[in-house]
């Protein structure tokens, strides 16, 4: 019995020796400061970094991608009629004048004929007008009468001109078919249709959307919001970084090239309007975006994003005091680019933040509160 009590006294003794060992050994002062003498292992799990001045300031926008204006058409109907052939397809690339649908438009009937009309009155005109001339000179007509057939000629002659004009607007002036062809102004790509075989065409309808878009797809606007207190950084010809989903994690630059001049009364916020400087296919129109712009930063310090943690409603850090102190320090954050974190008050120009190990001082305080 008593070898066995002496094994227990032993055991006992050795628990409590090792739990002595394993202990942290820390202390606390002020509830926000952590002290470790300097034999203490848990400095190897400490690791802290010097902060950098923000010479910096990102600014983050939301916006979409639209279609370049100054290289996209909307081609409408100027006649009521029926959709006879189409010729293209959304994705197919057009030249500048090529025919994309046919239509059967009896207003354009009417006005082919009255060209035709036009054209038969204008030769009258001027084969009356040589009759009496010839009569003039030979003293048999009176001067009235000359009078009224030049004016009659250059009546007609008037005439014929403004409708042959009105014709040449839809591309048909030789014939009376009633055929519309409605053509790309400009070359580039169909990136919509919407008619369909037979449908009836009604240009008179301010809801109809365009019958086709023709437009560049490697060339594209995008469009911000812009909120007030920032429309004061924003300027034409200033380059932006625009990132999508459909990029990963590459961006591309884009250039502004308008401010708008009102805010808007439901967002108040102001469009800002620019271009791509590049063209990439994974880039659509009607895309969300995010655009960053880089303006020097009137003040406060960057740490790694690992560095802040998160309490509460309250950020902060731990800053390496030197000889084993650590102090919790409350920060005003800012906003996080690339893996740092801007801190607009809280920390000084000397200070080192640690990257590693803030959850374990935080443990630490916890457990002495």
């Amino acid at each position: 019995m008593k070898l066995l009590g002496l094994w227990l006294v032993i055991a006992v003794a050795a628990c409590g020796q090792k739990e002595t060992e394993q202990a942290p050994q820390f202390r606390v002062e002020s509830h926000s400061i952590v002290i470790f003498p300097p034999e203490s292992a848990q400095l190897a799990r400490l690791t802290s970094v010097p902060i950098e001045p923000r010479r910096e300031l990102t600014l983050r926008f939301n916006g979409r991608l639209v279609w370049n204006e100054d290289r996209t058409v909307r081609v409408f109907a100027p006649f009521a009629g029926r959709v006879m052939s189409i010729a293209v397809q959304p994705g197919d690339h057009v030249k500048a004048g090529q025919t994309l649908a046919l239509l059967a438009a009896p207003e354009l009937g009417v006005a082919q004929a009255e060209a035709r009309k036009a054209e038969q009155d204008a030769l009258l005109a001027q084969r009356s007008l040589a009759r009496v001339q010839e009569l003039y000179q030979a003293g048999v007509a009176p001067a009235k009468d000359l009078q009224a057939a030049l004016a009659d000629a250059g009546r007609t002659a008037a005439e014929r001109q403004r409708t042959l004009a009105r014709l040449k607007l839809y591309g048909k002036t030789d014939t009376v078919d009633q055929r519309l062809a409605l053509k790309s102004p400009i070359a580039g790509v169909v990136v919509e249709r919407n008619l369909n075989p037979g449908q009836e065409i009604r240009p008179d309808n301010p809801g109809d959307k365009a019958l086709f878009v023709v437009s560049d797809p490697t060339h594209l606007w995008f469009l911000l919001d812009v909120a007030e207190k920032d429309i004061g950084r924003i300027a034409p010809g200033t380059e932006v970084s625009i990132a999508a989903t459909s990029l990963g994690e590459e961006r591309v630059k884009g250039r502004i090239a308008h401010v708008a001049d009102l805010v808007d009364p439901q967002t108040r916020a102001v469009k800002v309007r620019g271009a791509l400087t590049g063209s990439d296919e994974r880039l659509k129109a009607e895309m969300y975006i995010v655009a960053d712009l880089r303006v020097p930063a009137s003040g406060g310090f960057l740490v790694p994003a690992a560095a802040v943690y998160l309490r509460g409603e309250q950020h902060y850090v731990f800053v390496d005091e030197g000889n084993g102190r650590y102090a919790r320090r409350a920060i005003v954050a800012g906003p996080i680019t690339e893996g740092y974190q801007a801190v607009l008050q809280g920390l000084g120009a000397n200070d080192k933040v640690v990257i590693d190990g803030a959850l374990l001082l935080e443990r630490l305080l916890a457990s002495k509160d």
